[in-house]
């Protein structure tokens, strides 16, 4: 398909919320089911776009949408923008708090690197008078101090709470399990890749949060032995291993980064079957009422996961 660039470009906030909606959902359909109008709209809206910016943000495959390269560089702009543009209408929608307040913070480690970051400048920006102190640790230490009223807040995996019972738990965002694999691989070219397909090939296994427990549980439903060529806690060192053949690796969409150093050397493919999701989210103690700086970074977090 060819484009003609329009001079000056002309696209609109609209479209961009609709390109991004593509993006994470995969297809017109699912991104016309979350934003709850029209394929057609959605449609006429990429097409718009795509003749705008006078490049094709994706690529039309029988099992639905795959983002180009340029689809991915155009990702992160379209993002920027529609936090940009949320942050002005906080800006003058409300006047930020200036009392001085504290917020005691949790953050699991998976959250930390990927999440945390957008949530707490965002937070920062309109409550600048908050002290924040955080703690990173497990989710298991972080439900005990929650509990215990030593954490106002925490940012985590809600899919790996134990005692919810004793708290309030909001999920904000699912990751649904996809398959990293090596440029050229040979399952890359499958049109359907079945979860037997890839227990035969050597696993990097990433051994933070839930994530191991949860490739082993899906691996065990098989019968087979997972040939697990090398385990780390660090996404990074996954990402390199598997961007130089070392295997293949089973991780939450929401790690992955092809923008990143090794990140344009995986493709990331669906697999069919029954694949876990990662929920992530915030939870505080139930029954106890938040202060306000903890009431302020939960609203924070809801319009910043919302924009993602």
């Amino acid at each position: 398909m060819r484009f003609r660039r329009h001079e000056p470009m002309s696209f609109t906030i609209r479209q961009l919320q609709f390109f991004v909606a593509i993006a994470e959902q995969g297809s017109v359909s699912g991104a016309a089911r979350q934003l709850s109008i029209s394929q057609s709209s959605v449609t006429e809206a990429l097409k718009a776009l795509e003749a705008d910016l006078g490049v094709a943000l994706f690529e039309r495959r029988s099992r639905g949408l795959e983002i180009t390269h340029k689809g991915n560089q155009f990702l992160r702009h379209a993002k920027d923008i529609l936090r940009r543009v949320s942050n002005a209408r906080m800006a003058f929608g409300e006047e930020a708090a200036r009392v001085p307040g504290r917020l005691s913070l949790g953050v699991t480690s998976l959250v930390a690197g990927y999440v945390l970051s957008d949530i707490l400048s965002r937070f920062r920006r309109a409550y600048p008078e908050v002290e924040v102190r955080a703690i990173e640790d497990n989710g298991d230490y972080l439900e005990h101090l929650l509990i215990g009223g030593e954490l106002d807040v925490a940012v985590v995996l809600t899919s790996s709470l134990h005692d919810r019972a004793a708290l309030h738990v909001e999920t904000l965002q699912v990751s649904p399990y996809r398959l990293w694999l090596p440029l050229g691989h040979p399952l890359a070219a499958v049109e359907a890749i079945g979860l037997d397909q890839v227990v035969s090939e050597p696993l990097i296994m990433l051994s933070v949060d839930e994530i191991e427990e949860s490739t082993n549980r899906l691996v065990a439903a098989l019968g087979v032995r997972p040939n697990v060529a090398f385990r780390t806690r660090s996404v990074e060192a996954v990402r390199s291993l598997v961007a130089t053949g070392a295997g293949v690796a089973l991780l939450p969409n929401l790690v992955y980064r092809p923008w990143s150093l090794e990140g344009d050397r995986i493709e990331s493919r669906d697999v069919s079957g029954d694949l876990p999701t990662v929920q992530i989210g915030l939870a505080w103690r139930r029954g106890a009422p938040l202060s306000d700086a903890a009431h302020d970074f939960v609203r924070s977090a809801q319009t910043a996961m919302s924009l993602r």
